[in-house]
């Protein structure tokens, strides 16, 4: 598999201007060996666990097999991981400040990085999914006993900031004023990874994204009978249940009822929250070329989601990454708003009653 273009070896140069630096050359033999489970975690972001696992499927596939990096010869399955697991966790990390750690060049590193991205974002498939029907059970489950009943999920976007694209900056920059792509996703009780949209500019509403996803266009055959729970800044449908919007006229039980959902639909906050605190890249990501970004995204993503299958409990109970929100999500303006659905306001009327 090739991910490589001409704006990848620009890149490439951009990265290697400044000199040759000194190298830590057994960084992975004398130190990482040394980690105790809980150190190799905070420094790789997942434990050894699904470390080895990807190195396995990563060892076995064609994009392993068929590419060798580095000066003395191919670098191993389980080296290439680590040094793309540093990268994407480390927000402070330049380039150069991770090859030297590994002891190699940055063009090796850039090369094991975009291999990973793509080989981790192809996994995408089978590691993001839309819950069975036993799973959409349980699910739907937890958020009755958090007091609102039939929902089998939470949706939110949130912006990556990224440098200034070469070509069309101002569709990417937000109403923050910074450069960014948007990702769309659905999270399940557990903060997992449902269903996940990535690529639009920062400037488009998350109404308009929405529309325009995968999700969004096949939410009633997804769904069923089940519900979604997204905040004002979507419209309301019968399959995605929003608040009572306020103006002025409100009942307690009409307040009950946002609150409730408010509650329940802060899972997806946490979701984005945790990603990034694991993956500080996306607090900024450093590539360039628009298709590595949205793949480097997703695998992120997919990282994710493996990490809440290694220990769902950990995932909350982390101090480094719970009770954290999403500081890259946006407001948003009513002007933009997608009209509510007749349907969608007789359900969320009916759901009130209970209230």
């Amino acid at each position: 598999m090739s991910a490589f273009d001409s704006d990848d070896e620009e890149e490439i140069g951009l990265l290697m201007e400044g000199g040759v630096r000194p190298k830590n050359e057994n960084y992975l033999r004398d130190t990482v060996s040394q980690y105790t489970d809980t150190q190799f975690r905070e420094h790789f972001r997942l434990s050894r666990g699904v470390a080895a696992y990807l190195t396995q499927i990563y060892a076995a596939s064609p994009a392993y097999q068929e590419n060798s990096t580095g000066g003395n010869g191919k670098l191993g399955a389980y080296e290439q991981v680590l040094i793309f697991l540093w990268f994407a966790g480390h927000q402070t990390a330049s380039f150069r400040d991770v090859a030297d750690r590994f002891n190699i060049t940055i063009s090796s590193l850039f090369r094991v990085n975009i291999r990973l991205i793509h080989f981790i974002s192809g996994l995408a498939e089978e590691v993001i999914r839309w819950p069975s029907r036993q799973e959409q059970t349980t699910i739907e489950a937890s958020f009755r006993r958090k007091g609102f009943p039939g929902v089998v999920g939470a949706i939110d976007g949130t912006h990556v900031r990224i440098d200034k694209p070469a070509v069309d900056p101002d569709s990417y920059c937000n109403r923050k004023k910074y450069f960014s792509v948007q990702m769309q996703a659905v999270c399940d009780h557990q903060g997992k990874i449902r269903s996940v949209f990535i690529g639009f500019p920062g400037s488009v509403h998350d109404a308009r994204v929405f529309t325009r996803s995968d999700f969004g266009v096949n939410i009633a055959a997804m769904c069923g009978n089940y519900i979604v729970l997204g905040d004002s800044a979507y419209p309301c449908l019968r399959n995605l249940i929003t608040p009572f919007k306020d103006f002025g006229r409100l009942t307690r039980s009409h307040k009950r009822f946002n609150k409730t959902l408010s509650s329940c639909r802060s899972v997806i906050e946490h979701c984005f929250g945790m990603l990034k605190q694991r993956f500080r890249q996306l607090y900024h990501c450093k590539l360039r070329s628009m298709e590595n970004i949205a793949h480097f995204i997703r695998a992120c993503c997919v990282l994710h989601n493996l990490a809440v299958d290694d220990n769902p409990e950990l995932t909350f109970a982390d101090p480094d990454i719970s009770e954290v929100g999403d500081e890259e999500v946006l407001g948003h303006r009513e002007d933009e708003d997608i009209p509510d659905s007749s349907e969608g306001v007789a359900y969320r009327n009916y759901l009130l009653a209970a209230f």
